[in-house]
């Protein structure tokens, strides 16, 4: 049975020219916790009378139980015109909202005895690599699993937490990989946001090629734009990975 509660807004700050950081907490006296991957829906009235629902995945560290009065982070995308963006821009910190969740199964698997795992995203969607990246990193000291986090953004300042991943690169620096593709914008070396990154111009699905995935050993999960969703599983199964190992949650931006 899914679960609704309203939720208090405590912070709101620009991630990125175009991306809200949004910190709630659950207000009904419980927890408001999930599973690295999973999302929360929000609901909100429109000016017709209707109510939309907008699914928002769980963006904060999940190194520990989440208790209550604990805010979770969400990252949302501005849309020009976009009801979702006017509510939040709008909304004063204390404000409420109602919501459900959390919801979807896009998250690692405890079965799970891959060598590597190939984390793709655009935009928001590296939002759930992010929730992960304290399993991610035990799963590396505990069985040396190999991590790629590939993020396809617009330019250098539409980059999300690369400090996080940056420092995951370099404590791991065997076994984690960060891989940015700017499809607007051309690398400039020596850009701080994107060390030790590799970082190329293009999409997301020009990076593939180097990654030379490996059927049996890679795990893949693809989070963002349904196109580039799309394009990436054809890749992968021309690679002749199995569906099995392929992961996926669409983003799609909703005004």
């Amino acid at each position: 049975m899914v679960d609704f509660f309203p939720i208090r807004l405590v912070a709101r700050e620009m991630a990125a020219p175009s991306v809200l950081h949004l910190r709630f907490v659950r207000d009904d006296g419980k927890a408001l916790d999930y599973t690295p991957g999973q999302f929360i829906q929000i609901h909100f009235p429109l000016a017709d009378g209707s109510t939309a629902r907008r699914s928002y995945s769980c963006a904060t560290r999940h190194d520990h139980v989440i208790a209550c009065g604990e805010a979770v982070e969400f990252v949302a995308s501005c849309i020009p015109g976009g009801a979702a963006t006017a509510l939040f821009q709008g909304m004063a910190i204390g404000d409420t909202l109602n919501a459900s969740g959390p919801l979807g199964l896009f998250s690692l698997k405890p079965g799970d005895a891959n060598a590597r795992y190939l984390l793709i995203a655009t935009g928001t969607g590296v939002a759930s690599y992010r929730s992960m990246l304290p399993d991610l990193e035990r799963l590396m000291r505990e069985r040396k699993v190999k991590v790629v986090v590939v993020h396809g953004v617009r330019t250098p300042d539409d980059l999300l937490f690369a400090d996080e991943f940056n420092d995951t690169a370099r404590r791991f620096p065997e076994l984690f990989e960060y891989r940015i593709a700017f499809s607007r914008a051309s690398f400039e070396a020596g850009d701080s946001r994107a060390t030790p990154a590799i970082a190329q111009s293009g999409y997301v699905q020009s990076v593939l090629p180097a990654l030379k995935p490996v059927p049996g050993e890679d795990i893949a999960y693809i989070c963002g734009n349904p196109v580039m969703v799309d394009a990436v599983v054809e890749l992968l199964k021309a690679d002749a990975l199995p569906m099995k190992d392929i992961r996926r949650e669409k983003y799609i931006s909703l005004k």
